[in-house]
C-alpha cells in the first residue's frame, strides 16, 4: 500500500486519461529518475537517466544539484505523480543519512512544483514487477527492459530501479472511491 505524503487534493490532472508518473530512487552520489506514462493500457518509457553528484563538492552544493535537476525534469515532463522508494537499509545503515538528506532534496522539489508524491518499500515494488519481493537486481532491470522493450538493460541500476518504481505505481494506484 502506498503512503501518500501530500493530499491527494495536491495532484494536478491531465486530460484523456494520461498518468505521467517520476519514479525516483533516491540517494546523495546518485539519483535514479524515470519518466513512465500510461494512456489507457498503453505505456511508454519517455526518458530515464540518473543524476550524479561529485563527492568533491560539499553536501549543500550536491543537494542543490539534486534539487536543481529535478525541477528542470518536472517542468519538461509535468508529471501528475512522483512515486519514490522508501527508505529501507538492513545492511547499510551508514548511508542512511546521505540518502535522508536527498530525499529531503527530492520531497522539497515535488512540493516546489505541486507534485504528488507516493512512497514504495523496495519488497513491494519487486513484488508488483516480478511476482517475488526478493528479486535480485538482475531480475529487475531485466523485467523492466522487457516491459519497455529495450534493447539492453537498463543502466545505471538506479534509473531501473525508478522506472520499477513508476512502474509499480502505474500498476498498483486506484483512485480512491467517493461516496
Amino acid at each position: 500500500m502506498p503512503i501518500l505524503i501530500f493530499p491527494r487534493t495536491s495532484l494536478k490532472t491531465q486530460s484523456n486519461n494520461r498518468n505521467i508518473v517520476l519514479g525516483i530512487d533516491p540517494g546523495l552520489a546518485t539519483t535514479g529518475w524515470g519518466i513512465v506514462e500510461k494512456n489507457g493500457t498503453q505505456l511508454t518509457l519517455h526518458s530515464f537517466g540518473a543524476i550524479l553528484t561529485s563527492p568533491r563538492l560539499n553536501l549543500p552544493q550536491r543537494l542543490a544539484q539534486i534539487r536543481h535537476e529535478l525541477l528542470r525534469i518536472i517542468e519538461q515532463y509535468q508529471p501528475l505523480v512522483m512515486a519514490i522508494e522508501e527508505l529501507y537499509f538492513a545492511k547499510f545503515a551508514v548511508s542512511i543519512a546521505a540518502t535522508a538528506q536527498a530525499r529531503g532534496a527530492i520531497l522539497l522539489s515535488a512540493a516546489e512544483t505541486g507534485v504528488g508524491v507516493v512512497e514504495y518499500n523496495p519488497r513491494a515494488v519487486k513484488m508488483a514487477m516480478t511476482g517475488y519481493g526478493s528479486a535480485s537486481k538482475i531480475q529487475m532491470q531485466s523485467m523492466v527492459q522487457r516491459m519497455f522493450g529495450l534493447l539492453e538493460m537498463p543502466k545505471p541500476d538506479d534509473a531501473a530501479d525508478a522506472m520499477a518504481i513508476a512502474l509499480c505505481h502505474i500498476q498498483t494506484w486506484r483512485e480512491p472511491v467517493t461516496v
